[in-house]
C-alpha cells in the first residue's frame, strides 16, 4: 500500500558539484527536495521505491550503480548495473537525507530500498499498471519519483519556447500539489513528448500507484523554472487512521 510519496525533478546540475559557480541557483529547489525526502523518511515506510523514467522499463537491486561520470563528477555509489540519470539523483537525494538509507529514525536498510526504471514512451495503461504493482510490493510503500516537467518554458529552453508549455506546467503543477491522480493519468504522452517532459512516465506510475487509494495529503513545495525547464517538487502523504476527512 502506498503511504507516501515525494516528487522531485532530476537535473545533474542539482547536485552542486555538477553546477559549480551556478549552485546557489538551485539552492531552494534543494532545499525543497530535501523536505520532501524527509517527510518521505517520517512516514516510516517498510519499503522505497525511486521510479523515474529511462530507456526501457526495468527493476534494479540496492546494490545498482548510480554515477554522475557521465556529466564529469567522478561520483559513483554502487557495484551494479548502471542507473539511467533519474534514478541516480534519486540515489543522491537518498544519500543526502541519510534517513531512508537506515541511518536514521525510518530505519529502512539499502536492501529496502528499489529502484524502478519506466521507458520514457511507455503508455499511460503500462505505467498505471506499475505503479499498482509497486503499491504492493510491501505492506508500507514509498515512492520517490523523479521527473522533470517540460523543457519549451523559454526561447533559451533546450526545446525552445512553446505556447502550450505553460499551461501544461500549470496543469501538472496543479495535479502534483493536488493529488489528483486522474489529472496525471490522463497526460497526453504525445504532446509530453512533443514538449520534451522527462517525468510524464513517472508521474503516472505515481497515480497508478496511489488509484483506489483515500485521498492523500499533498503539497506543493517548489516550483521553479530555470534554463527554461520546469522542477516541481511535492509531497504526499496518507492521513493516519482517524485524520481522515469524513
Amino acid at each position: 500500500m502506498l503511504i507516501s510519496a515525494a516528487v522531485c525533478p532530476h537535473p545533474p546540475v542539482l547536485v552542486p558539484e555538477a553546477a559549480g559557480e551556478a549552485a546557489p541557483e538551485l539552492d531552494a529547489m534543494r532545499a525543497a527536495c530535501d523536505e520532501a525526502v524527509r517527510r518521505l523518511g517520517a512516514s516510516r515506510p517498510d519499503a522505497v521505491v525511486v521510479v523515474g523514467g529511462g530507456p526501457e522499463t526495468r527493476a534494479y537491486g540496492g546494490e545498482a550503480t548510480a554515477t554522475l561520470r557521465p556529466y564529469g563528477l567522478d561520483l559513483v555509489w554502487g557495484s551494479g548495473p548502471d542507473l539511467p540519470l533519474s534514478l541516480t539523483i534519486g540515489h543522491w537525494l537518498l544519500t543526502r537525507d541519510g534517513t531512508l538509507l537506515g541511518q536514521g529514525t525510518s530505519e529502512v536498510q539499502p536492501e529496502g530500498v528499489r529502484y524502478q526504471s519506466v521507458a520514457f514512451d511507455a503508455t499511460p495503461d503500462e505505467c498505471l499498471r506499475l505503479g499498482r504493482e509497486l503499491a504492493g510490493c510491501a505492506p508500507h510503500v514509498a515512492l520517490l519519483v523523479m521527473g522533470d516537467g517540460t523543457a519549451c518554458l523559454s526561447e533559451k529552453a533546450p526545446g525552445s519556447l512553446d505556447e502550450r508549455a505553460a499551461g501544461y506546467e500549470d496543469a501538472v503543477a496543479q495535479a502534483l500539489g493536488r493529488a489528483d491522480t486522474a489529472a496525471l493519468a490522463g497526460l497526453d504522452p504525445e504532446v509530453s513528448r512533443q514538449l520534451q517532459v522527462a517525468g510524464r512516465a513517472a508521474w503516472q506510475v505515481l497515480a497508478g500507484a496511489a488509484v483506489g487509494a483515500n485521498r492523500f495529503e499533498a503539497g506543493l513545495l517548489a516550483r521553479e523554472e530555470p534554463y527554461g525547464v520546469g522542477y516541481l517538487v511535492a509531497s504526499w502523504r496518507r492521513p493516519e487512521r482517524g485524520q481522515e476527512a469524513g
